[in-house]
């Protein structure tokens, strides 16, 4: 054969490789980009992919006994990643020290009587408030568009939100507590960078 592959010694081959592949979880066709939304343990396997399923899986987490305890979770679509995986109560969304945009965030809450939020973004301004009730997703900012969101305001339906936001050249701000609060910053063109939500 003189080093050349015979019409069947290729089909044996990609078979292998098929095979190999396939053993190893990596299969050819259905591989998984990177930037692909992945749940909190790392795994796309039965994590929340939405705010609103990790809201109904955080409450089923943590049993009857607190089925009406407030909660609130949330992703953001960052620059240059994509939609990172769904975060609750306070933990950071977004990137710090990355120089990395949020340009939408997906926010959806639990047993404080729905949401209302309203993004300002780049060459925009306020987009407008957008609202849902408890356990549905409210979408705000823009994916696709290279669009950076500078400030995000929220409010709930019954009691207080605390928000805090990473921005760009200034870094973590104060966090702001009420029952509609702002963060981050307008007039200024600077990229909210992460945000921290508690209810």
């Amino acid at each position: 054969m003189n080093g050349f592959i015979t019409k069947s010694g290729k089909a044996l081959l990609a078979l292998s490789v098929t095979a190999v592949l396939g053993a190893a979880g990596m299969g050819t066709a259905h591989a998984q980009s990177p930037s692909a939304d992945t749940g909190r343990s790392g795994t796309t396997v039965g994590a929340p992919r939405t705010a609103a399923e990790a809201v109904k899986a955080e409450l089923a987490k943590r049993g009857p006994s607190t089925a009406d305890a407030r909660i609130i979770c949330y992703r953001a679509h960052v620059a240059d990643i994509g939609w990172q995986p769904v975060v609750c109560d306070g933990t950071v969304a977004g990137t710090a020290g990355q120089s990395r945009a949020v340009e939408a965030l997906e926010i959806a809450t639990g047993n404080v009587g729905g949401l209302c939020a309203n993004a300002h973004l780049r060459d925009i301004g306020w987009q407008g408030t957008r609202c849902a009730g408890d356990y549905q997703n409210v979408l705000v900012g823009t994916t696709g568009q290279a669009r950076r969101m500078e400030a995000l305001s929220i409010s709930v339906g019954s009691g207080t939100v605390t928000a805090r936001a990473h921005v760009q050249n200034i870094g973590w701000m104060g966090a702001t507590r009420g029952a509609s609060v702002t963060v981050g910053t307008t007039g200024s063109s600077l990229r909210l960078e992460a945000v921290q939500l508690w209810v």
